[in-house]
């Protein structure tokens, strides 16, 4: 992509073909944070050769929806609108407010749109209408707002007919497809907490009667680290890929049940419990379904299943589950070396 300084209401270059470098950035922005940094300079741009008669998109600044819907329409000599989402994606700035109408009116008219096209029309992503009310932007812009089909894909045979959307272009799908795209990020989120754990498992098990000895922590820590391990796998991996499948409504259930499966694998079919003492096997049931369900829990702000007052809803129900889940974990956790000691 060319960009273009601006200067005044002049519009910025843009082309539909990706680079190298652009690749790359798509790559990035789903592993890490840099998806908070990754986004394009809020204003016009023109994409080929537009003219007055030229459709004009409404897009996010977060720069990987820019860049899906420049290369969506590829061949096409389009006008594009960029608000000034603070990096966020259309549908996550829609629910926030910064992908509204007070940013649609005002770059609008920071454009000077008007003196550029004949037509008084706006192409907004579906994705995008919570956030646009429609009737408010014509009347104090003299826009009218049309919505186009949920994804950028779809564009072209949205414009080949005349701009009418059928119903597979309107539904909003989350395949597994869609879904293990998001899984590389739910995992690094769910790696702090895993380092922080394996750090309290290995002083733990450094802790004997003997004092601290560091050949101890290992042979102690090593089969909560496996366990802890596998319920980042469950909530973190597997239960965002098998959402529908898994029973229940709560992400934070559907998240314990997976995570209650990969913990009785490890501990009886992987021959884990042979390694650690009744308690500590207890424990393990304890804390490490939960901490699946929590890994889970976090995969609700990506979903397109749930709703804020949903996932808050739900919160604040699992919180009391999980801090009880805890308390007995610890609590199984001091008595296994309590009797460690008084036997050793």
């Amino acid at each position: 992509m060319i960009e273009l300084p601006q200067a005044g209401p002049a519009p910025m270059r843009a082309a539909s073909e990706w680079t190298w470098h652009d690749r790359m950035g798509a790559v990035r922005c789903r592993l890490g944070g840099f998806r908070n940094r990754y986004r394009v300079t809020p204003g016009l741009y023109a994409l080929g050769r537009p003219g007055r008669a030229s459709q004009v998109f409404v897009s996010a600044n977060y720069k990987l929806s820019f860049d899906l819907l420049r290369k969506a329409l590829g061949g096409i000599d389009a006008w594009i609108l960029v608000l000034d989402t603070k990096g966020i994606n259309v549908w996550c700035a829609a629910g926030k407010g910064t992908f509204g109408k007070d940013e649609v009116v005002a770059r609008v008219e920071a454009s000077r749109l008007a003196s550029r096209v004949d037509h008084r029309e706006l192409i907004v992503p579906q994705l995008g209408a919570p956030g646009v009310e429609s009737h408010v932007v014509e009347k104090l812009s003299g826009f009218r707002v049309r919505f186009g089909p949920v994804r950028a894909q779809d564009i072209p045979a949205y414009l080949a007919a005349g701009k009418e959307a059928t119903p597979e272009m309107r539904k909003v799908r989350f395949s597994f497809a869609d879904r293990a795209v998001l899984v590389p990020m739910e995992v690094r989120g769910a790696f702090g907490p895993w380092c922080a754990f394996a750090l309290f498992a290995l002083i733990a098990g450094a802790v004997t009667r003997q004092g601290i000895r560091v050949d101890a922590a290992w042979a102690a820590g090593w089969p909560l680290l496996a366990l802890g391990a596998g319920a980042v796998l469950a909530g973190s991996v597997l239960t965002p890929l098998f959402l529908p499948l898994i029973p229940g409504r709560a992400f934070t259930f559907k998240g314990w049940l997976v995570g209650a499966a990969v913990t009785a694998a490890l501990l009886h079919g992987a021959g884990l419990a042979a390694r650690l003492d009744p308690w500590l096997v207890g424990a393990s049931y304890a804390f490490f379904p939960a901490a699946a369900g929590l890994a889970a829990q976090q995969f609700t702000g990506a979903s397109t299943i749930t709703s804020l007052s949903g996932v808050r809803k739900e919160i604040r129900v699992s919180l009391w589950f999980l801090a009880a889940a805890g308390a007995a974990a610890i609590a199984c956790l001091v008595v296994s070396k309590i009797l460690s000691w008084s036997t050793a």
